[in-house]
């Protein structure tokens, strides 16, 4: 007879809303004593949501947390820290120019009997945590001086400072070296033979099924199913656990007409500003004709966006390759060159980076092409509002006027003034990073038909998404980054998400 799991920490029932957005719907989790807990998910299924939830990030949500058969509430992460939970995330909390030690010890300092700081006692026991980690940096030494892989241990020793039960790690592996990666994992199998609980999310399926004891599949918000056997399990299985849906067309794509080469791109390259060395993408080759709509799709650190803002103008110093619009080689050392060779950008962030939210729709629409709405050298504002005025209508934005400030609108209509800003510069190219984030069922139909549209009238279209049916239904060819590189391309034809996901995770 099989034993029963150890439970130390169940959610049941969890519920989060951001706005009218379900980001967790129900869900349920067992989280089992002194094992290896991997979520799986694609982007945007919770698995992030959830850790932040159960290490008091997010103190409000539908359900309960019970932790050693009690019910518990944290209002905050430190809350939970004293409960025993910690979280290391995939931005790790450290200060640079602070020690070490500083960093471990700040916010429960030592004093001596005269209430003065004790330094001494601090690097001391910072040096013991260190040996339990199997680490013997000096603890003097500044968290700036630090390799990413370094500083991960330095969390995990603030962990074991607050006697932690159960670590939450979001992708520790995203940032850190192949040697990094096993260090971690003798550490993680340390905590395992003292009790301690993990829960671990990654992307990266192989190594996965080094450190494992059992896989807990989120899938749109929701818990979809566990596999407790690892030994046995493929990679195939946690494709499946993650993408296993019913595969229906969100959307039915209308056939266009390629014209010829709009867009060449050939040996693309941008290195790490930190090490020219490592590459956030590397040797990316790649077209797009008229008409044609090229989806990219990989997961979190692949090098997506940081394609999109290379081709743009936005790294010119570092970048590396050649960029061909209608045959012809152009030189894009910044935003402005990108804008003058008929390229546009719709961000990923629109309310950061895509609008000026206290701003008028009509000032926002006229941004990047002022030459239009210019007479007799000084802005015109009827100009101003014929021109946005023609995009509101032909976008369907819903607004009572141009006049309007962009804050006071939906997500999807503020995303359909970041695109009428870039089609008012008449682009060749448009660049979309995940065009559709954050808005409802509607407004996106509306995107993909939009982007329909555009390819008719001759466009090339790149696009960016994180969600596998969308790029899936939109893109008339797909290809897919993986560690910064191009590792799969797909066409209508032989596209499938189990075979993208598997490219995704090379």
């Amino acid at each position: 007879m099989k034993d029963q799991p150890n439970i130390i920490l169940q959610a049941k029932n969890i519920t989060k809303r951001f706005g009218g957005v379900i980001a967790l719907d129900n869900v349920n989790l067992d989280v089992h004593l002194g094992k290896v807990n991997v979520i799986v998910g694609e982007n945007g299924a919770g698995k992030s949501t959830l850790m932040k939830i159960l290490s008091g990030v997010y103190p409000e949500y539908e359900g309960e947390l019970l932790l050693n058969n009690e019910q518990v509430n944290f209002n905050n992460p430190k809350e939970a820290m004293r409960k025993g939970i910690a979280i290391i995330h995939q931005e790790l909390n450290l200060i640079p120019y602070l020690s070490i030690a500083e960093n471990i010890f700040l916010g429960r300092e030592i004093h001596n009997a005269f209430g003065i700081l004790d330094s001494r006692q601090m690097v001391k026991q910072t040096k013991k945590l260190l040996e339990r980690l199997d680490c013997y940096l000096n603890p003097k030494t500044l968290v700036s001086e630090l390799r990413v892989g370094e500083q991960q241990l330095i969390e995990i020793a603030k962990a074991l400072l607050e006697d932690a039960k159960i670590v939450i790690m979001d992708e520790p592996t995203s940032a850190i070296s192949d040697t990094e990666v096993e260090s971690l994992f003798k550490i993680i199998a340390n905590l395992k033979k003292h009790n301690v609980s993990i829960l671990y999310i990654s992307h990266k399926l192989d190594e996965l099924f080094l450190i494992a004891d059992r896989f807990i599949g989120l899938r749109d918000g929701k818990t979809v199913g566990t596999i407790e056997q690892v030994e046995g399990a493929t990679k195939d299985d946690l494709i499946r656990l993650m993408v296993g849906r019913d595969i229906k067309n969100i959307y039915e794509k209308d056939a266009v007409t390629f014209g010829d080469e709009i867009l060449k791109v050939k040996d693309i390259c941008l290195p790490k500003a930190t090490n020219k060395s490592c590459f956030l993408i590397e040797n990316i080759n790649f077209s797009v004709r008229k008409g044609e709509v090229l989806g990219l799709f990989g997961l979190m650190g692949a090098g997506r966006t940081e394609l999109l803002e290379t081709l743009f103008g936005l790294h010119p110093k570092i970048m590396t390759g050649s960029v061909f619009i209608d045959n012809k080689e152009v030189k894009i050392k910044s935003v402005m060159d990108a804008i003058q060779n008929g390229m546009g950008l719709v961000p990923e962030n629109r309310k950061e980076d895509g609008l000026v939210l206290p701003m008028e729709i009509s000032k926002n629409v006229s941004m990047a092409c002022v030459d239009k709405v210019v007479k007799n050298g000084f802005l015109n504002s009827e100009l101003e509002s014929l021109l946005s005025k023609k995009y509101i209508e032909s976008l369907n934005i819903k607004t009572p006027s141009e006049k309007q400030l962009s804050k006071n609108l939906s997500g999807g209509n503020q995303q359909k003034v970041v695109l009428a800003k870039w089609l008012a510069t008449n682009p060749k190219v448009l660049f979309l990073d995940e065009p559709t984030r954050g808005i409802d069922v509607n407004a996106k139909n509306e995107i993909y038909h939009l982007i329909n549209t555009l390819a008719k009238e001759g466009l090339g279209i790149v696009v960016v998404s994180s969600e596998l049916p969308e790029i899936m239904a939109i893109s008339d060819r797909i290809l897919v980054l993986s560690n910064s590189k191009i590792s799969g391309e797909f066409n209508q034809g032989n596209a499938n998400e189990e075979a993208i996901m598997k490219a995704a995770t090379a």
